[in-house]
């Protein structure tokens, strides 16, 4: 797992077994995601600790493209992938069609490999099996994912405004676990976003806080601490900072029942550099 960018200006991860290559969701610019693959590779070479997986710098082998919702930090680049890979689109129908209706004509003609998934029903991508699973935000049809293969499952989540029991559910077991932080309340409340638009991302249909996210890790009824890989993601650049979000969620973990606690590693995701590729 290679989370390349997180972030309100463009969110994309490789997903890579050993038969199966797969993005979720499409933020960044062609160029830009491979420029970031190539990056990860060079990440998973320099490496002190075990071996990384490495991802080959290209987007032939691009098997499929998991889209979460039709925000633009999410699919912004998805017609210049498309336009170099030929790679099927997994999208809700719902979301397909909004997306179709933001493009210009010539970019809708190359969403020529698209399958329609629906929330709840799982598929899968070579190796992968995906669930799809809906979130609460304001997009048409936003989803969350988890991806399962020999044992190992990895569950993305960001874009919701709180955490509703189905996804809590869908998120145990998880090995990784790719969750939404993405603002300080305190910061967002002074910071220079329009009233409006901090409603919105307060709201129950905008993004999760700092504060929410710590309620749930330190709930033993909530978040099952099984996770290998605990990945803060979608921090915002104005109302959120890494030290900020890290100190939080770690404050949440040390409260957690010594029987029941997390044992692993707690890690940040960044909108301008990918992490450490992750082997499980």
């Amino acid at each position: 797992m290679t989370i390349l960018a997180s972030g309100s200006s463009g969110n994309c991860t490789l997903l890579e077994t050993s038969r199966t290559r797969l993005l979720v969701d499409a933020g960044l610019g062609k160029r830009e995601t491979l420029r970031r693959i190539a990056a990860a590779n060079a990440l998973g070479e320099s490496a002190e600790a075990a071996p990384a997986a490495s991802p080959s710098a290209s987007l032939e082998g691009i098997d499929g493209i998991v889209i979460t919702h039709e925000h633009s930090d999410h699919i912004g680049g998805l017609p210049a992938l498309l336009g170099k890979c030929r790679a099927v689109t997994y999208f809700t129908q719902a979301t397909h069609a909004e997306t179709l209706r933001l493009q210009s004509e010539t970019h809708a003609k190359r969403f020529e490999r698209v399958e329609f998934i629906q929330p709840g029903q799982r598929f899968t991508v070579g190796d992968i099996e995906v669930t799809p699973f809906s979130i609460p935000h304001d997009a048409v049809d936003p989803v969350g994912y988890t991806f399962c293969c020999e044992g190992a499952k990895v569950a993305v989540v960001t874009d919701l405004g709180y955490m509703p029991e189905l996804v809590k559910h869908h998120l145990r077991d998880a090995d990784v676990l790719l969750l939404e932080s993405n603002h300080d309340l305190e910061m967002l409340k002074v910071g220079p976003y329009p009233w409006h638009i901090k409603q919105r991302v307060m709201s129950r249909t905008g993004h999760l806080s700092n504060h929410t996210v710590s309620e749930f890790l330190s709930d033993p009824e909530g978040f099952d601490a099984r996770a290998r890989y605990l990945i803060l993601a979608h921090l915002s650049e104005q109302n959120n900072n890494p030290d900020v979000a890290r100190i939080s969620a770690a404050e949440a973990l040390d409260r957690r029942p010594s029987e029941c606690g997390f044992q692993g590693q707690l890690l940040i995701a960044s909108q301008y550099q990918p992490l450490l590729p992750i082997q499980l």
